[in-house]
């Protein structure tokens, strides 16, 4: 009883007060005292029973049971449907329980790194802060869940994993990852170009050769499609299937290269491809469709020949070998230019940005933007950036001229514009963080991009009308044309607008020699007869002495690659330094077996340029999206932040041998 002594000193407590009152009873009535006494007797006896029993059963429990409890701890904990293992800080085991064995091929010892008897295993998230991750080790799946020990003068603290076979569970989860629908348009990005002059029949048989093609590719896929319109279709995938594709590098696209026209051209292709990129997306039909339309058009803003797909957050681009097709007719043009016109008529007062640091094709688009808008009396501004270095000798001559009095304004004097309904013109580029002055986007909401640069991902929100046309030799290609249609009677252009513009035309294409198509000989005759003078321009383009030293180093360090690529470097700031590079590019491109030229400078201290060239045979816009920058197929560029010019060429020269071997191999 001593073990339920808490329980007996109450109840005798209660037995004593019953026995008192009992005894007051008597007092009054003795026969129902003596029966209310007989049953307080046989009450205390049951009470004392009753305690007694139980402190024979917690007697019993604690012989039988806590003095067993170490034995039955350790019996369950062997008993676990999971394996039990501690490591050390390092990863070495120092104890595990029996269940581990049945999962590991290799018997595991006090001492061993877990990757010796379990591969897969180690982890980094081992030695961070307490949590689970899943690995695999031959074809089973393991949950790991892990936790820091900590025992008194344990250094480094020991670490508990928890580990379970979850293989049915992860199989199921990978095999629904796996069947995700895929959703991709397909479309013939040049079906005017290659149909051109064609006769129906010859249309055809061109036709069910594209379909066979595309059938096969499919087919391999398991995948299905329907041809939705003459140059469209639709495509569905599962997720799997996609997979297989990428790993392909989509070839598809290479295959439909080899199929001629009668005029000569090549088929080719874009998509649009759309899918959950994680296992725990819930995506409908419509979310899919209007992704797979969305990036169609991304891939297409790109120049076409190529698709755009999203993996594992990152978009990512396969493709894209080919020129960009010259459109033979001026149509788009004429509309875009009365929808422009339209659009100047309706704002009160506009603005005009290029990129920051602008070259003479952002800066002549300007000019010729600013035109338009002075036809239609509309004040009008170009916003040029802190940095323009390379056009310093155009502006000054510009400035002066009456046309464009008070037209120019730096980016850091912008105030609050008391317009009610500004428009903003973005030339030349349509990546936000790369205009003039990016607060002018959050400023003004109607905003007008016009570019030559294959479409980025990274693309200016919102805009109110976009006109991109990647096979232009240059923006002020395009804006010469829109100038050509503004007006119902022909605008005649000032001659120094005519020579800011040609000034531009002449730069991109490298004095007509890249990236020249008939429409560009169209403009620039155009601009001619506007009063252009190529005296000035050339003059524009004359360096010093410091420049022509510094362009003569950047050409004797440059290093020739096999497959037709040279690489330079200037590893000191200095001035000009981003022209030098972009004229170091050019210059090399002309030596002979050369098709890709890249010049990688110090810009300022903690930030390394990259001036890319090529011939046309391999597109560098590829090459710069690696360091986050970007262009066209003949001529790209990318600055890199913190970066080191040794590091960068080092790069580059990775990159370049690795992008020409893919080239030349589906060539």
């Amino acid at each position: 009883m001593p073990r339920n002594l808490s329980a007996w000193i109450d109840l005798t407590i209660q037995l004593i007060i019953m026995l008192v009152l009992i005894s007051v009873l008597a007092q009054y009535n003795l026969t129902l005292a003596l029966e209310a006494l007989v049953l307080w007797v046989v009450l205390a006896w049951f009470t004392r029973e009753r305690c007694a029993d139980r402190g024979r059963k917690i007697e019993m429990y604690v012989k039988h049971v806590i003095g067993k409890f170490g034995e039955m701890g350790s019996y369950a904990l062997k008993s676990l449907p999971q394996a039990v293992l501690i490591v050390d800080g390092e990863g070495r085991l120092e104890w595990c329980s029996k269940r581990t064995k049945t999962y590991t091929d290799k018997s595991p010892e006090q001492g061993m790194m877990l990757d010796e008897f379990w591969s897969g295993m180690m982890n980094d998230k081992l030695f961070g802060a307490d949590g689970d991750y899943v690995f695999s080790s031959g074809e089973k799946f393991f949950r790991v869940q892990h936790t820091a020990l900590k025992i008194e003068n344990e250094k480094p603290a020991l670490i508990v994993l928890y580990v379970q076979d979850v293989t049915g569970h992860e199989r199921l989860k990978r095999e629904y990852a796996a069947s995700r629908t895929v959703l991709i348009y397909v479309q013939i990005d040049n079906y005017d170009e290659i149909t051109q002059g064609l006769s129906e029949a010859e249309k055809t048989s061109l036709m069910l050769s594209v379909n066979e093609t595309l059938d096969a590719w499919i087919n391999s896929l398991s995948g299905f499609m329907r041809r939705i319109s003459e140059d469209t279709y639709v495509v569905v995938l599962e997720r799997r299937q996609l997979d297989k594709a990428v790993a392909e590098k989509f070839d598809v696209l290479d295959k439909m290269r080899q199929l001629l026209s009668k005029n000569r051209l090549p088929v080719t292709l874009s998509m649009g491809a759309a899918a959950a990129d994680k296992p725990s997306d819930e995506q409908s039909l419509k979310a899919l469709g209007e992704e797979a339309q969305a990036r169609l058009d991304l891939a297409l803003g790109r120049g076409g020949d190529q698709i755009a797909v999203k993996l594992d957050g990152k978009m990512q681009f396969f493709g894209g070998r080919s020129a960009s097709v010259e459109k033979h007719t001026k149509t788009k043009a004429r509309i875009v230019a009365h929808a422009v016109r339209e659009s100047i008529e309706n704002a009160d007062e506009i603005f005009i940005m290029g990129h920051h640091n602008e070259d003479f094709d952002c800066f002549g688009a300007a000019i010729g933007v600013a035109f338009m808008a002075r036809q239609l009396k509309k004040p009008v501004h170009i916003v040029l950036s802190r940095m323009n270095e390379g056009i310093d000798k155009l502006v000054d001559i510009v400035k002066d001229k009456p046309d464009f009095e008070g037209v120019f304004m730096k980016s850091t004097d912008l105030t609050m514009s008391s317009s009610i309904s500004p428009l903003l013109f973005v030339v030349d580029t349509h990546i936000p963080h790369l205009v003039a002055a990016p607060e002018l986007l959050d400023r003004i909401s109607h905003v007008i991009v016009i570019d030559h640069h294959r479409r980025s991902e990274n693309f200016i929100k919102n805009p109110l009308m976009v006109y991109i046309e990647t096979s232009a030799s240059s923006t002020c290609e395009m804006v010469t044309e829109l100038i050509m249609y503004f007006g119902d009677d022909d605008v005649e252009l000032s001659r120094m607008a005519a020579t800011a513009l040609y000034s531009g035309i002449v730069v991109d294409t490298k004095q007509f020699a890249v990236s020249t198509g008939a429409r560009t000989f169209d403009a620039a005759s155009y601009l001619k007869r506007c009063g252009a003078d190529p005296v000035i321009v050339r003059n524009l383009f004359r360096s010093d002495y410091e420049t022509t030293v510094a362009l003569a180093q950047a050409q004797a360090r440059s290093q020739y690659l096999e497959g037709g690529v040279i690489i330079s470097y200037i590893d000191k700031v200095i001035p000009n330094v981003q022209v030098i590079a972009a004229q170091a590019a050019d210059a090399l491109l002309r030596v002979e077996n050369v098709r890709m030229s890249l010049v990688c400078f110090q810009l300022r201290d903690d930030v390394v340029g990259i001036s890319a060239r090529s011939t046309g045979e391999l597109n560098v816009q590829v090459i710069m999206e690696k360091f986050g920058g970007g262009g066209h197929q003949n001529v790209a560029g990318a600055q890199v932040k913190d970066g080191d010019v040794m590091e960068i060429r080092k790069r580059l020269i990775e990159i370049s041998r690795k992008y020409v071997e893919e080239a030349d191999r589906t060539d």
